[in-house]
């Protein structure tokens, strides 16, 4: 066994992990903070609008409710589900029901997620935050606020520089993951001695985790480009 002992516990053995939902108090009154910010930030919004951020919320709130952050102590490839399902799911829904930014910045902020999304998945600090309390909710808090930010910015302007910066945030990940995928040995000290347990090697588990950022990570700041660009294409037409 290695030292890793995060914020959602020891790591789980399978036979465990459906018992290992997080049911902290300080969560919770978070989550509750986090709604009443967001009902005070959307006001006038458009109802439909608002209920994206109430599914964002909720889908941030299951993100550590759930025993997928017991597993994502365990495999890195649930703790790279977490992080994509944070920033590709939870973060467009709650900045779709943000007013537009006043100052777009779609480029600064670009290149502010790039770095945290790398910072966060080199192997210092990413073991580091799976020990330390404080650095794993920063991390995760890190993530989840710059990826609000950007998707704001970006759902804000159709232009062909905004939709650059899309195809830019979409290559970064499919970059990191095909780093991580191809990376010649386990980079994670902290999971080299939880994997087994669930069949998989820590080589295995951190391939799967690459996958999971290259393909469907990539993928979704595409499709948005993509759908951006028809949005330009179609007055035209």
């Amino acid at each position: 066994m290695n030292d890793v002992l995060a914020w959602c516990g020891a790591p789980p053995l399978p036979w465990e992990l459906w018992g290992r939902w997080t049911l902290d108090p300080a969560l919770f009154a978070g989550l509750a903070l986090a709604a009443l910010t967001l009902t005070r930030a959307t006001r006038g919004v458009p109802v439909g609008r608002r209920r994206a951020g109430w599914a964002g919320l909720g889908v941030t709130g299951a993100v550590f409710i759930t025993p997928l952050c017991a597993l994502a102590v365990a495999l890195f490839s649930a703790r790279a589900a977490q992080h994509m399902v944070l920033v590709l799911v939870a973060a467009p829904l709650i900045a779709m029901a943000l007013p537009p930014p006043a100052r777009r910045g779609a480029a600064l902020l670009t290149a502010a997620f790039t770095a945290l999304f790398w910072l966060w998945h080199l192997p210092g600090p990413y073991d580091a935050a799976l020990r330390d309390g404080a650095l794993y909710w920063l991390s995760h808090l890190s993530l989840l606020g710059i990826a609000i930010a950007l998707w704001r910015a970006l759902l804000a302007d159709a232009s062909p520089g905004s939709l650059a910066l899309g195809a830019v945030a979409s290559a970064q990940m499919g970059l990191l993951g095909a780093v991580i995928v191809f990376a010649p040995g386990a980079l994670y000290a902290s999971h080299l001695g939880t994997t087994a347990v669930f069949g998989l090697s820590a080589l295995a588990d951190q391939q799967l985790g690459g996958l999971l950022m290259w393909v469907p990570g990539g993928l979704v700041f595409l499709l948005v480009g993509v759908a951006g660009a028809l949005r330009l294409v179609r007055p035209a037409a």
